[in-house]
């Protein structure tokens, strides 16, 4: 049912901003035409929807995948790079790397993100000491300029 209001919603603010024509334009449309809806449905119309952007928020953030991928986007970089070593595990990565994205994305390509989670690349943690996550690296030319760890301890009344 919530899959289904999504994909009216969305297909109802395509066609209502009027993309340029593509492949799927025919299909879009005649989807739109034909009620698919059922008596207990609910029915959205274009002025009803909230448009959905398909556009990624930040291209300036991206995961790191392996040894070489970091070696070619982060070490080899012209542009400085904010390295986020993170876990999925980790409450304060959760909170710290959102931030991180928007501020990074606010520089305008003047400064780029990494992700980097420890679990997957132990190998890289190891090589930059990481010892606590999150752990947040500003590398520039191939150098690690500055280096800072979010710890949250427990406060000295409990």
């Amino acid at each position: 049912m919530a899959q289904r209001l999504l994909l009216r919603r969305f297909l109802a603010s395509a066609i209502s901003r009027k993309p340029p024509q593509s492949r799927w334009a025919p299909l879009i449309s005649r989807a739109l035409q034909t009620p698919q809806h059922r008596p207990g449905d609910l029915a959205i119309t274009p002025s009803q929807a909230r448009p959905l952007h398909t556009t990624r928020v930040c291209s300036t953030t991206f995961n790191i995948q392996d040894g070489p991928d970091f070696q070619d986007r982060v070490v080899n970089s012209e542009t400085p790079v904010v390295v986020d070593f993170h876990a999925q595990w980790c409450g304060p990565c959760k909170i710290l790397g959102p931030r991180l994205e928007k501020v990074v994305a606010k520089q305008h390509g003047k400064v780029v993100m990494a992700k980097v989670d420890i679990d997957d690349h132990t190998d890289l943690a190891i090589e930059y000491e990481v010892s606590a996550v999150p752990t947040v690296l500003a590398i520039k030319n191939g150098d690690v300029v500055d280096k800072f760890l979010v710890l949250i301890s427990r406060p000295f009344w409990s």
